[in-house]
């Protein structure tokens, strides 16, 4: 076994999920009824208003019961709606196969791993038993349990109450500015996630890697 890496043992990694660790597009799940067409769908999307009763769903909305509520709302496009609920399995497009890589390398090397992430509560469990890598995390604070979203500053405190972290010696990633800036406001290190290799940089600048 090789020996690990000497780094900044004070310096937590908070991971955001959706964009930065899993693929997760409705487009994935929607496609198939427009013809892979991805304009079609984002018109779809924009006019049922998915984006406002997603970030609901986020907060602690009761998933079945809210989209129902929408299909109702909006009986034209009902079965479409109801396949959000009865498929969303579907809107997962899987992992992003570098930043597992780079998960693996922080792991193998004792660096503190955390993830703070805007995600139902009722449908992380459908994937959680599926990818052996999210053992590797100390603790995982979603937004649905919590019923706070970012970026609400309320759950960055939340996070640091869970997990006993201090701002100062977290190091938090996302690939939204708002969710960034919040965090910083709040005195976390950041990274704005763009790619794997540009995070792997930025973690190596930090001395938690060579």
């Amino acid at each position: 076994m090789k020996p690990k890496l000497q780094h900044n043992a004070n310096l937590s990694l908070v991971f955001d999920f959706g964009g930065v660790v899993f693929d997760w597009d409705p487009y994935y799940l929607y496609r198939s009824f427009f013809e892979n067409d991805r304009r079609a769908v984002e018109l779809f999307l924009e006019e049922i208003k998915l984006k406002e009763w997603n970030f609901a769903l986020d907060e602690g909305a009761p998933f079945s019961e809210t989209v129902e509520r929408i299909a109702s709302q909006n009986p034209q496009y009902g079965d479409l709606i109801r396949a959000f609920d009865d498929r969303w399995i579907e809107t997962m497009g899987g992992v992003i196969q570098p930043t597992i890589d780079l998960l693996a390398e922080l792991h193998e090397n004792g660096i503190p791993l955390f993830a703070l992430s805007n995600w139902s509560a009722e449908t992380f469990p459908r994937i959680r038993h599926q990818y052996d890598f999210l053992d590797w995390f100390d603790q995982i604070v979603l937004s649905g349990e919590e019923k706070i979203c970012k970026p609400n500053p309320r759950i960055f405190q939340r996070f640091l109450e869970r997990t006993g972290n201090r701002a100062s010696n977290s190091l938090f990633i996302d690939d939204s500015p708002v969710n960034i800036q919040a965090a910083s406001r709040l005195g976390f290190d950041t990274v704005l996630f763009e790619s794997a290799e540009q995070l792997k940089e930025e973690i190596i600048k930090r001395g938690l890697l060579n």
